[in-house]
């Protein structure tokens, strides 16, 4: 049993090093059955599969369902946000400070029509390309110098019928390779909190 000495010196160490072993993890979408499966609820659905394969579940919590696991002494906070896409930077901003998350420890998941389908671009800051969800991100947060996850789902779509590609469901041939690129998406993330962001990117980029 530690000493009350000792017992401080530990609260100390754990107060002085979890913050930077902290990382808060947001897939962006929209609530709801009738958006479970659509491409603009890719952010939803990678953090689905990493909260599977790490054994969690999602808790309904104030702007979103949480979930938590720890991975090579590391903490990964996923939120799934319950603001709806165009409001999403409410939850990100409120997250990140009741969980005392550092900015470069942040990681945005999103969808992207610039993107083959499939293909991961991770960055640690940029415009937010037309996309609603990341463009409140940005305001919320006052800066654009936070890392965003783009999962491409391709721009297959005809003149003016770019919402209801994004809002439509996945494809045969789509539906098949999900799985895979959901696999790989996972082991990005965890990549991000463990091996780094230079590392992550140099890995997963263009994957």
């Amino acid at each position: 049993m530690l000493s009350y000495f000792g017992r401080i010196l530990s609260q100390k160490k754990k107060e002085n090093i979890d913050p930077m072993k902290k990382f808060l993890i947001v897939g962006l979408g929209n609530i709801g059955p009738k958006y479970e499966e659509t491409r603009h609820n890719i952010g939803f659905k990678i953090l689905d599969q990493l909260a599977e394969e790490e054994e969690v579940t999602f808790e309904t919590v104030k702007l979103g369902d949480r979930a938590e696991f720890k991975f090579k002494g590391r903490t990964f906070v996923l939120l799934k946000p319950s603001t709806f896409m165009n409001l999403s930077g409410k939850a990100v901003n409120y997250w990140m400070q009741k969980e005392k998350v550092s900015l470069e420890n942040i990681m945005i998941v999103t969808d992207d029509l610039n993107l083959p389908f499939g293909t991961i671009r991770i960055k640690t800051k940029g415009s937010d390309g037309g996309h609603n969800g990341l463009k409140d991100v940005q305001a919320q947060l006052n800066t654009s110098k936070y890392t965003r996850f783009r999962f491409g789902i391709s721009d297959k779509f005809s003149k003016g019928n770019q919402i209801d590609y994004v809002l439509g469901e996945w494809n045969n041939d789509e539906i098949a390779e999900l799985p895979e690129r959901l696999k790989t998406s996972a082991a990005a993330i965890r990549s991000f909190g463990t091996a780094g962001i230079n590392n992550t990117m140099n890995e997963f980029n263009g994957k």
